[in-house]
Protein backbone atom coordinates (compact mmCIF):
# COMPACT_ATOMS: atom_id res chain seq x y z
CA UNK A 1 0.00 0.00 0.00
CA UNK A 2 1.18 3.34 -0.98
CA UNK A 3 -0.41 6.63 1.30
CA UNK A 4 0.61 9.21 -1.32
CA UNK A 5 0.61 12.63 0.46
CA UNK A 6 0.06 16.17 -0.81
CA UNK A 7 3.31 17.53 -0.40
CA UNK A 8 4.92 20.93 -0.25
CA UNK A 9 5.34 22.11 -4.19
CA UNK A 10 6.42 25.57 -3.76
CA UNK A 11 6.08 29.18 -3.88
CA UNK A 12 4.48 29.28 -0.76
CA UNK A 13 1.90 27.40 -1.60
CA UNK A 14 0.08 25.48 1.67
CA UNK A 15 -3.44 24.38 0.92
CA UNK A 16 -5.69 23.45 -2.10
CA UNK A 17 -8.77 23.19 -3.74
CA UNK A 18 -9.61 19.65 -5.19
CA UNK A 19 -10.71 20.91 -8.32
CA UNK A 20 -11.00 17.54 -10.23
CA UNK A 21 -10.21 13.55 -9.09
CA UNK A 22 -9.50 11.99 -12.61
CA UNK A 23 -9.53 8.51 -10.82
CA UNK A 24 -12.15 6.88 -8.76
CA UNK A 25 -11.75 4.12 -5.96
CA UNK A 26 -11.29 0.83 -7.66
CA UNK A 27 -9.55 2.35 -10.42
CA UNK A 28 -6.65 1.08 -11.69
CA UNK A 29 -3.66 4.11 -12.09
CA UNK A 30 -0.32 4.27 -13.74
CA UNK A 31 2.88 6.05 -12.64
CA UNK A 32 3.07 9.27 -14.09
CA UNK A 33 -1.04 9.66 -15.03
CA UNK A 34 -3.02 12.84 -13.35
CA UNK A 35 -4.83 11.67 -10.29
CA UNK A 36 -5.96 15.01 -9.44
CA UNK A 37 -6.51 18.36 -9.91
CA UNK A 38 -5.73 20.53 -7.10
CA UNK A 39 -6.77 24.49 -7.27
CA UNK A 40 -4.03 26.52 -5.26
CA UNK A 41 -4.02 30.08 -4.81
CA UNK A 42 -1.77 30.81 -7.80
CA UNK A 43 -1.73 27.79 -10.07
CA UNK A 44 -4.05 24.60 -10.98
CA UNK A 45 -1.63 21.49 -10.56
CA UNK A 46 -2.25 18.52 -11.95
CA UNK A 47 -0.70 16.10 -9.27
CA UNK A 48 0.63 12.79 -10.95
CA UNK A 49 0.48 9.47 -9.31
CA UNK A 50 4.26 8.30 -7.83
CA UNK A 51 2.88 4.43 -8.24
CA UNK A 52 1.42 1.70 -10.59
CA UNK A 53 -1.72 0.38 -8.54
CA UNK A 54 -5.05 0.26 -7.59
CA UNK A 55 -6.69 3.29 -5.93
CA UNK A 56 -8.41 2.06 -2.23
CA UNK A 57 -8.61 5.85 -0.90
CA UNK A 58 -8.95 8.91 -2.08
CA UNK A 59 -8.81 12.53 -0.01
CA UNK A 60 -11.65 15.05 -0.01
CA UNK A 61 -14.09 15.23 -1.87
CA UNK A 62 -14.18 17.85 -5.45
CA UNK A 63 -14.45 21.32 -4.17
CA UNK A 64 -12.85 20.91 0.06
CA UNK A 65 -9.83 22.15 0.86
CA UNK A 66 -6.53 19.46 1.54
CA UNK A 67 -3.39 21.03 3.54
CA UNK A 68 0.07 20.24 3.22
CA UNK A 69 0.89 16.41 4.76
CA UNK A 70 -2.88 15.14 4.19
CA UNK A 71 -3.61 12.19 2.14
CA UNK A 72 -4.27 12.29 -1.58
CA UNK A 73 -5.32 8.64 -1.91
CA UNK A 74 -4.07 5.47 -0.89
CA UNK A 75 -2.90 3.28 -3.68
CA UNK A 76 -2.48 -0.44 -3.46
CA UNK A 77 0.63 -0.85 -5.37
CA UNK A 78 1.90 -4.28 -4.20
CA UNK A 79 3.84 -3.55 -1.81
CA UNK A 80 3.54 -4.02 2.24
CA UNK A 81 5.23 -1.66 4.58
CA UNK A 82 6.32 -3.92 7.71
CA UNK A 83 4.66 -3.17 10.89
CA UNK A 84 7.75 -3.18 13.01
CA UNK A 85 8.92 -0.90 10.36
CA UNK A 86 6.32 1.60 10.15
CA UNK A 87 6.18 2.16 14.07
CA UNK A 88 9.91 2.72 13.91
CA UNK A 89 9.45 5.36 11.05
CA UNK A 90 6.79 7.18 12.97
CA UNK A 91 8.20 7.56 16.08
CA UNK A 92 11.79 8.87 14.62
CA UNK A 93 11.23 12.96 14.38
CA UNK A 94 12.31 14.26 10.91
CA UNK A 95 16.33 15.55 10.02
CA UNK A 96 16.22 19.17 8.44
CA UNK A 97 18.19 16.53 5.32
CA UNK A 98 15.37 14.49 5.47
CA UNK A 99 12.64 17.01 4.98
CA UNK A 100 14.30 18.92 2.18
CA UNK A 101 13.92 16.05 0.48
CA UNK A 102 9.67 16.16 0.77
CA UNK A 103 9.59 19.45 -1.11
CA UNK A 104 8.55 18.76 -5.08
CA UNK A 105 7.35 20.30 -8.40
CA UNK A 106 4.77 19.81 -9.95
CA UNK A 107 4.98 17.45 -11.98
CA UNK A 108 7.71 15.58 -9.78
CA UNK A 109 6.15 15.10 -6.93
CA UNK A 110 7.52 11.95 -5.14
CA UNK A 111 7.14 12.12 -0.91
CA UNK A 112 6.70 8.79 0.94
CA UNK A 113 4.64 8.88 4.06
CA UNK A 114 7.58 8.86 6.34
CA UNK A 115 8.27 12.33 5.67
CA UNK A 116 4.84 13.76 5.27
CA UNK A 117 3.93 12.09 8.82
CA UNK A 118 6.18 14.75 10.49
CA UNK A 119 4.28 17.62 9.38
CA UNK A 120 1.34 17.36 12.22
CA UNK A 121 1.32 20.75 13.82
CA UNK A 122 0.75 20.15 17.66
CA UNK A 123 1.71 22.89 20.16
CA UNK A 124 3.48 21.54 23.31
CA UNK A 125 5.67 23.97 24.89
CA UNK A 126 8.98 22.15 25.41
CA UNK A 127 11.88 23.91 26.57
CA UNK A 128 14.42 24.48 23.63
CA UNK A 129 17.45 21.97 23.61
CA UNK A 130 20.45 21.45 21.89
CA UNK A 131 19.64 19.30 18.93
CA UNK A 132 19.32 19.39 15.33
CA UNK A 133 16.96 21.90 13.73
CA UNK A 134 13.48 20.26 13.19
CA UNK A 135 10.68 21.98 10.93
CA UNK A 136 7.10 20.77 9.50
CA UNK A 137 7.48 21.19 5.49
CA UNK A 138 4.65 24.34 5.93
CA UNK A 139 7.05 26.13 8.21
CA UNK A 140 10.50 25.34 6.60
CA UNK A 141 9.04 26.89 3.39
CA UNK A 142 7.65 29.80 5.11
CA UNK A 143 10.69 30.73 6.63
CA UNK A 144 12.31 30.61 3.09
CA UNK A 145 9.53 32.90 1.36
CA UNK A 146 10.42 35.48 4.24
CA UNK A 147 14.07 35.09 4.33
CA UNK A 148 14.16 33.81 7.82
CA UNK A 149 16.95 32.09 8.94
CA UNK A 150 15.39 28.71 10.76
CA UNK A 151 17.89 28.44 12.99
CA UNK A 152 17.26 31.56 15.04
CA UNK A 153 13.37 30.40 15.32
CA UNK A 154 11.87 28.39 18.60
CA UNK A 155 10.39 25.61 18.45
CA UNK A 156 6.85 24.82 19.81
CA UNK A 157 5.51 21.95 18.72
CA UNK A 158 6.76 18.46 19.48
CA UNK A 159 11.03 17.65 19.83
CA UNK A 160 11.18 21.75 19.47
CA UNK A 161 9.94 21.46 16.20
CA UNK A 162 9.32 24.87 14.47
CA UNK A 163 6.19 25.76 13.56
CA UNK A 164 4.03 28.01 11.00
CA UNK A 165 2.99 29.78 14.06
CA UNK A 166 6.74 29.87 15.20
CA UNK A 167 7.62 31.83 11.60
CA UNK A 168 4.40 34.51 12.08
CA UNK A 169 6.12 35.46 15.92
CA UNK A 170 9.22 36.54 13.79
CA UNK A 171 8.04 37.68 10.74
CA UNK A 172 7.02 41.58 9.90
CA UNK A 173 3.91 39.95 8.22
CA UNK A 174 2.44 38.82 11.23
CA UNK A 175 1.66 42.50 12.33
CA UNK A 176 -0.42 42.09 9.27
CA UNK A 177 -1.99 38.91 10.37
CA UNK A 178 -2.49 38.77 13.94
CA UNK A 179 -2.74 42.29 14.20
CA UNK A 180 -6.31 43.76 16.40
CA UNK A 181 -8.37 44.21 13.85
CA UNK A 182 -9.65 48.24 13.72
CA UNK A 183 -12.94 48.63 15.37
CA UNK A 184 -15.54 49.81 13.63
CA UNK A 185 -19.44 49.94 13.92
CA UNK A 186 -21.01 46.62 12.57
CA UNK A 187 -21.97 46.24 9.17
CA UNK A 188 -25.79 45.56 8.31
CA UNK A 189 -27.23 45.47 4.88
CA UNK A 190 -30.41 45.15 3.45
CA UNK A 191 -30.10 40.82 2.72
CA UNK A 192 -32.88 41.12 0.23
CA UNK A 193 -30.85 43.86 -2.03
CA UNK A 194 -27.68 42.29 -0.84
CA UNK A 195 -25.99 39.07 -1.78
CA UNK A 196 -22.36 37.68 -0.16
CA UNK A 197 -19.79 35.86 -2.53
CA UNK A 198 -16.78 33.95 -1.03
CA UNK A 199 -13.35 35.61 -2.38
CA UNK A 200 -11.56 33.25 -4.68
CA UNK A 201 -8.37 31.59 -3.62
CA UNK A 202 -6.53 33.80 -6.39
CA UNK A 203 -8.26 37.16 -4.88
CA UNK A 204 -7.06 35.88 -1.54
CA UNK A 205 -3.75 35.75 -2.79
CA UNK A 206 -3.67 39.15 -4.35
CA UNK A 207 -5.51 40.45 -1.24
CA UNK A 208 -2.42 39.03 1.22
CA UNK A 209 0.18 40.58 -1.48
CA UNK A 210 -1.27 43.81 -1.75
CA UNK A 211 -0.61 43.90 2.14
CA UNK A 212 2.52 42.48 2.26
CA UNK A 213 3.98 44.58 -0.34
CA UNK A 214 2.67 48.17 0.91
CA UNK A 215 3.28 46.52 4.54
CA UNK A 216 7.17 45.90 4.16
CA UNK A 217 8.26 48.20 1.24
CA UNK A 218 8.05 51.85 1.46
CA UNK A 219 6.93 52.81 -1.99
CA UNK A 220 8.01 56.37 -4.22
CA UNK A 221 6.72 56.34 -7.54
CA UNK A 222 7.65 58.65 -10.18
CA UNK A 223 5.94 60.16 -13.51
CA UNK A 224 6.86 61.01 -16.52
CA UNK A 225 5.63 61.55 -20.44
CA UNK A 226 7.17 60.23 -23.38
CA UNK A 227 7.09 60.84 -27.17
CA UNK A 228 7.03 57.82 -28.89
CA UNK A 229 5.90 58.65 -32.54
CA UNK A 230 8.55 56.93 -33.79
CA UNK A 231 7.83 53.60 -32.03
CA UNK A 232 4.47 54.16 -33.23
CA UNK A 233 5.55 54.38 -37.01
CA UNK A 234 8.01 51.96 -36.75
CA UNK A 235 5.15 49.10 -35.25
CA UNK A 236 2.52 49.97 -37.86
CA UNK A 237 5.77 49.11 -40.59
CA UNK A 238 6.54 45.53 -38.91
CA UNK A 239 2.66 44.68 -38.36
CA UNK A 240 2.47 43.02 -41.74
CA UNK A 241 5.27 41.27 -41.16
CA UNK A 242 4.77 40.01 -37.80
CA UNK A 243 1.13 38.95 -39.31
CA UNK A 244 2.76 36.64 -41.67
CA UNK A 245 4.29 35.05 -38.63
CA UNK A 246 1.27 34.53 -37.02
CA UNK A 247 2.60 36.93 -34.30
CA UNK A 248 0.47 39.88 -33.02
CA UNK A 249 3.07 43.09 -32.32
CA UNK A 250 1.69 45.04 -29.52
CA UNK A 251 3.77 48.01 -28.17
CA UNK A 252 4.86 45.69 -25.00
CA UNK A 253 7.76 43.57 -26.36
CA UNK A 254 9.29 46.71 -27.34
CA UNK A 255 9.13 48.09 -24.12
CA UNK A 256 10.01 45.32 -22.08
CA UNK A 257 13.13 44.87 -24.84
CA UNK A 258 13.56 48.54 -23.44
CA UNK A 259 13.54 47.27 -20.33
CA UNK A 260 16.31 44.62 -20.30
CA UNK A 261 18.54 47.23 -21.82
CA UNK A 262 18.25 49.65 -19.68
CA UNK A 263 18.29 47.08 -16.86
CA UNK A 264 21.92 45.81 -17.81
CA UNK A 265 23.07 49.71 -17.20
CA UNK A 266 21.32 49.45 -13.18
CA UNK A 267 21.36 46.04 -12.07
CA UNK A 268 20.26 47.59 -8.90
CA UNK A 269 16.48 47.52 -10.42
CA UNK A 270 17.07 43.56 -10.80
CA UNK A 271 17.58 43.01 -7.72
CA UNK A 272 15.80 41.73 -3.88
CA UNK A 273 16.29 43.28 -0.20
CA UNK A 274 17.09 40.91 1.95
CA UNK A 275 15.75 42.47 5.14
CA UNK A 276 16.56 39.94 7.78
CA UNK A 277 20.45 39.92 6.23
CA UNK A 278 20.93 43.78 5.46
CA UNK A 279 21.87 42.55 1.96
CA UNK A 280 20.93 43.37 -2.13
CA UNK A 281 20.36 40.35 -3.67
CA UNK A 282 21.35 40.80 -7.45
CA UNK A 283 20.12 38.91 -9.79
CA UNK A 284 22.18 37.29 -12.84
CA UNK A 285 19.38 36.62 -15.12
CA UNK A 286 16.32 38.69 -16.05
CA UNK A 287 12.60 37.33 -16.00
CA UNK A 288 10.41 40.19 -16.45
CA UNK A 289 6.63 39.95 -15.34
CA UNK A 290 3.66 41.29 -17.14
CA UNK A 291 0.41 41.70 -15.08
CA UNK A 292 -2.18 39.67 -16.96
CA UNK A 293 -6.49 40.24 -15.89
CA UNK A 294 -7.83 37.01 -15.84
CA UNK A 295 -11.33 36.74 -14.75
CA UNK A 296 -10.14 35.30 -11.63
CA UNK A 297 -8.03 38.22 -10.17
CA UNK A 298 -4.50 39.39 -11.86
CA UNK A 299 -1.79 37.48 -11.99
CA UNK A 300 1.59 38.09 -13.00
CA UNK A 301 3.44 35.26 -14.94
CA UNK A 302 7.26 36.23 -16.03
CA UNK A 303 8.79 35.96 -19.68
CA UNK A 304 12.33 34.14 -18.91
CA UNK A 305 15.37 35.37 -19.85
CA UNK A 306 14.02 37.94 -21.74
CA UNK A 307 17.00 39.58 -22.47
CA UNK A 308 18.37 36.97 -24.73
CA UNK A 309 15.34 37.40 -27.06
CA UNK A 310 14.19 39.16 -29.99
CA UNK A 311 11.47 41.26 -30.10
CA UNK A 312 9.08 38.99 -32.31
CA UNK A 313 10.52 36.44 -29.60
CA UNK A 314 9.09 38.34 -26.58
CA UNK A 315 5.63 39.00 -28.48
CA UNK A 316 5.53 34.89 -29.37
CA UNK A 317 6.30 34.51 -25.61
CA UNK A 318 3.45 37.24 -24.57
CA UNK A 319 0.88 35.25 -26.69
CA UNK A 320 1.64 32.15 -24.53
CA UNK A 321 1.83 33.65 -21.77
CA UNK A 322 -1.36 35.39 -21.71
CA UNK A 323 -3.49 32.20 -23.29
CA UNK A 324 -2.10 30.10 -20.41
CA UNK A 325 -3.58 32.46 -18.08
CA UNK A 326 -6.80 33.28 -19.41
CA UNK A 327 -6.95 29.10 -19.29
CA UNK A 328 -5.70 28.64 -15.98
CA UNK A 329 -2.59 26.46 -17.82
CA UNK A 330 0.54 28.69 -15.75
CA UNK A 331 2.84 26.46 -14.03
CA UNK A 332 4.72 27.65 -10.91
CA UNK A 333 7.78 28.04 -13.16
CA UNK A 334 5.70 30.88 -15.19
CA UNK A 335 5.22 32.78 -11.91
CA UNK A 336 8.45 32.49 -9.62
CA UNK A 337 12.06 33.82 -9.97
CA UNK A 338 10.81 37.52 -11.31
CA UNK A 339 12.75 39.93 -11.98
CA UNK A 340 10.44 43.13 -12.47
CA UNK A 341 7.39 43.23 -13.76
CA UNK A 342 4.98 45.68 -16.19
CA UNK A 343 1.51 46.82 -15.83
CA UNK A 344 -0.45 47.94 -18.59
CA UNK A 345 -3.49 49.71 -17.52
CA UNK A 346 -3.54 51.73 -20.79
CA UNK A 347 -5.43 48.93 -22.10
CA UNK A 348 -8.37 49.66 -20.30
CA UNK A 349 -7.97 53.17 -21.51
CA UNK A 350 -6.58 54.72 -18.17
CA UNK A 351 -3.78 57.69 -18.02
CA UNK A 352 -1.29 57.11 -15.33
CA UNK A 353 -1.42 55.23 -12.30
CA UNK A 354 0.72 54.57 -9.16
CA UNK A 355 1.22 50.48 -9.50
CA UNK A 356 2.52 48.20 -6.48
CA UNK A 357 5.88 46.82 -6.55
CA UNK A 358 5.79 42.73 -6.82
CA UNK A 359 6.99 41.69 -3.80
CA UNK A 360 10.20 40.82 -3.18
CA UNK A 361 10.94 42.49 -6.28
CA UNK A 362 12.36 46.15 -6.27
CA UNK A 363 10.40 48.20 -8.96
CA UNK A 364 7.80 47.68 -11.30
CA UNK A 365 6.76 49.89 -14.36
CA UNK A 366 3.36 50.95 -15.64
CA UNK A 367 2.39 52.23 -18.61
CA UNK A 368 -0.77 54.44 -19.66
CA UNK A 369 -3.05 54.84 -23.00
CA UNK A 370 -0.67 56.02 -25.88
CA UNK A 371 -2.46 59.78 -27.18
CA UNK A 372 -1.80 62.64 -29.21
CA UNK A 373 -0.75 65.88 -27.32
CA UNK A 374 0.24 69.12 -28.94
CA UNK A 375 4.10 69.73 -27.85
CA UNK A 376 6.84 72.30 -28.29
CA UNK A 377 9.34 71.16 -30.44
CA UNK A 378 12.63 73.66 -31.62
CA UNK A 379 9.53 76.31 -30.21
CA UNK A 380 7.02 75.34 -32.90
CA UNK A 381 3.84 73.43 -31.49
CA UNK A 382 3.47 70.07 -33.25
CA UNK A 383 1.22 66.98 -31.96
CA UNK A 384 2.93 63.72 -31.22
CA UNK A 385 1.76 60.30 -29.69
CA UNK A 386 2.84 60.78 -25.96
CA UNK A 387 3.28 57.22 -23.74
CA UNK A 388 2.57 57.88 -19.91
CA UNK A 389 4.91 56.22 -17.80
CA UNK A 390 5.03 55.68 -14.11
CA UNK A 391 7.61 53.60 -11.84
CA UNK A 392 7.03 53.09 -8.02
CA UNK A 393 10.12 51.78 -6.61
CA UNK A 394 11.71 50.40 -3.65
CA UNK A 395 12.62 53.17 -1.30
CA UNK A 396 14.59 51.41 1.14
CA UNK A 397 17.57 50.27 -2.03
CA UNK A 398 16.74 52.90 -4.88
CA UNK A 399 17.19 56.60 -4.63
CA UNK A 400 15.20 58.80 -6.78
CA UNK A 401 18.27 59.68 -8.69
CA UNK A 402 18.95 56.39 -9.50
CA UNK A 403 15.40 56.70 -10.63
CA UNK A 404 15.81 59.38 -12.61
CA UNK A 405 18.93 58.30 -14.71
CA UNK A 406 17.05 54.63 -14.92
CA UNK A 407 14.00 56.47 -16.57
CA UNK A 408 16.31 58.76 -18.91
CA UNK A 409 18.06 55.58 -20.43
CA UNK A 410 14.93 53.58 -20.30
CA UNK A 411 13.05 56.40 -22.56
CA UNK A 412 15.89 56.94 -24.82
CA UNK A 413 15.20 53.23 -26.42
CA UNK A 414 11.33 53.75 -26.51
CA UNK A 415 11.84 57.45 -28.26
CA UNK A 416 14.51 56.06 -31.18
CA UNK A 417 13.22 52.27 -31.23
CA UNK A 418 16.55 51.68 -33.48
CA UNK A 419 18.18 51.49 -30.49
CA UNK A 420 16.42 48.74 -29.80
CA UNK A 421 17.73 46.92 -32.60
CA UNK A 422 21.30 48.31 -33.19
CA UNK A 423 22.33 47.76 -29.18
Amino acid sequence: MYDFKFADIGEGIHEGQILKWEFKIGDTIKEGETLVIIETDKVNAEIPSPVTGVITKLGPSEGETINVGETLAVIDDGSKLPSEVKTKIEAQPITESEEENAAGVVGTIEVSSEVIASSIETEINIPLKEARILATPVARKLAKDLNIDIKTVKGTGENNRVLKDDIYKLSEVSKVKTAEPIKQLPLTFNSERTHREKISKLRKTIAENMSLSKSTIPHTTIMDEIIVSELVDFRSKQKELANQKEIKLTYMPFIIKALTNTLKEYPIFNSSFDHNNLEIVYKNYMNIGVAVDTPDGLIVPNIKDADKLSIFEIAKELMVIKDKASNKKLTLNDLNDGSISITNYGIYDATFGAPVIKYPEVAIIGIGRITKKPVVINDEIVIKEILPLSMSIDHRVIDGGDAGRFLKLFKSYLTNPMLLLLS
